[in-house]
């Protein structure tokens, strides 16, 4: 009878005490390049920014220039500071239609209640007016909040239906027409630059810190994306599930008025298509920063990042003469692209490939036997 291969405690039993001074233990041994490659979460649009950047020059040669990024940060900083609140709404597996009303509402109570049709004492009146803002951002978001998580209404048609409540509210408020002009006090900060740097890239940066702490390091932070990652296991572990979707909700309408805000300081006369351009762009920047369709994770940060890429791009389509429809093109791809790969079975597909990639590491570790001090 022919004695197959010895057990490992066999082998313990018969190993010879002087050999196992000169055995050294066989060493780990990864089965594939797959599991070797850990790439940080959220780093691709880092990665494709960085790329972007690098060939804008070869794309068009004036887009790298201190006159040509100074003109972008604005636009970038706005996108970004509205794509907040969408991120934290995408978190809690829904989207927010009311990014353009929200703003457009906003930019109508900044220029009709503290617009410079008020003479001199339009700047003292500013304050009055954003009060104003943050009331109807509250009111919005408690609708919006309140028809998801008390009547049933999936978060796309509620705030769908919100959103036409406010450009409603708009028309109500001017009638058709807008007129009034952004007080100089706003129109002077949101124009103006602190240390070379427009004062609305360092609004938008301090908003992305200040969101990206609170998710990160605070006990509601972490509860808010237990919330979004499942309803069901926040609510056995007794998270105030409702309660954290409306906050959601009121949050994301008061990061799109302070957009708002900034776009009424940037463009002193905005009109009735004010925010009509920030929907497709918001969603695009959270899906471009990695953001799971899905809720749970997602970085503020990374948002921003997107942003910053869409509104670079843009700088170049524009310089080589691209119409406007290529951009809507490019934004409902990106989109599309990130609804198909959030039904992308990922896990099983990485084990998959892991598994082809190479043997087990036992199996390589028997075939490959002891390492001896020759082999070292």
């Amino acid at each position: 009878m022919v004695a197959g291969p010895p057990s490992r405690d066999d082998e313990t039993a018969w190993s010879d005490p002087a050999s196992a001074t000169t055995q050294a233990p066989a060493p780990r041994r990864s089965s594939g390049v797959f599991e070797r490659l850990h790439l940080p979460r959220y780093s691709a649009i880092w990665v494709a920014t960085a790329l972007l950047f690098a060939i804008s020059p070869l794309l068009a040669s004036n887009s790298l220039t201190g006159s040509a990024l100074l003109s972008m940060l604005p636009f970038a900083s706005l996108l970004a500071i509205a794509a907040i609140g969408q991120t934290l709404v995408i978190q809690q597996r829904g989207l927010d239609l009311t990014v353009p009303g929200m703003i457009l509402l906003t930019t109508v109570i900044v220029t009709q209640h503290a617009g410079t049709q008020h003479g001199s004492g339009a700047n003292a009146l500013l304050p009055a007016a954003i009060l104003l803002v943050v009331v109807a951002c509250v009111a919005s978001g408690l609708i919006s909040g309140l028809a998801i998580t008390q009547f049933g209404i999936t978060p796309l048609v509620a705030t769908l239906g919100v959103n036409a409540l406010l450009i409603g509210t708009v028309y109500q408020l001017t009638g058709g027409q807008v007129t009034a002009t952004s007080p100089s006090g706003l129109t002077n900060f949101a124009g103006e630059k602190t240390l070379g740097i427009p004062n609305t890239a360092l609004v938008a940066v301090i908003a992305v810190i200040v969101v990206a702490v609170l998710i990160r390091a605070t006990v509601p932070g972490r509860r808010f994306v237990a919330v979004g990652a499942s309803t069901a296991a926040a609510r056995a572990a007794g998270i105030r599930v409702t309660s954290y979707v409306i906050a959601t909700y009121v949050l994301a309408s008061l990061a799109y008025g302070a957009a708002g805000i900034l776009f009424a300081g940037y463009f002193p006369t905005p009109g009735l298509d004010a925010g009509s351009t920030y929907l497709l762009p918001t969603i695009a920047a959270v899906v471009l920063g990695g953001t799971a369709l899905a809720g749970g994770t997602g970085s503020v940060v990374a948002t921003a990042v997107g942003a910053l890429f869409l509104t670079q791009l843009q700088q170049v389509l524009t310089a080589n003469g691209a119409a406007e429809s290529v951009e809507f093109i490019i934004q409902g791809s990106i989109i599309a692209l990130g609804m198909l790969l959030r039904n992308v079975p990922w896990r099983r597909l990485w084990a998959r490939v892991a598994a082809r990639s190479g043997p087990p590491a036992a199996i390589q570790s028997a075939v490959a036997g002891p390492v001896t001090e020759q082999d070292q």
